[in-house]
């Protein structure tokens, strides 16, 4: 029968070991998820708002609600 030497487990440092890798791991998927927000959540949310308002006209818009009856003191 064969005898193997052991490798020493690592004590000294393991901890900081691990947490360097998470908290390296982490800071990466953060920056992933605020890319993809930022793309396919806020720039779209952005575009929309500028197209509607880019043609709104508050006065047609109140008078429209006016006529339907939204308004009960506005005649």
């Amino acid at each position: 029968m064969a005898s193997s030497v052991l490798t020493k487990p690592q004590m000294y440092g393991l901890l900081a070991k691990y947490l360097w890798f998470h908290i390296v791991g982490e800071v990466v998927l953060f920056w992933q998820v605020a890319a993809l927000y930022k793309f396919t959540g806020a720039e779209p949310r952005k575009k929309a708002y500028t197209d509607f308002y880019r043609n709104y006209n508050s006065m047609k818009d109140f008078e429209d609600m006016r006529k339907t009856g939204t308004f009960q003191n506005a005649k």
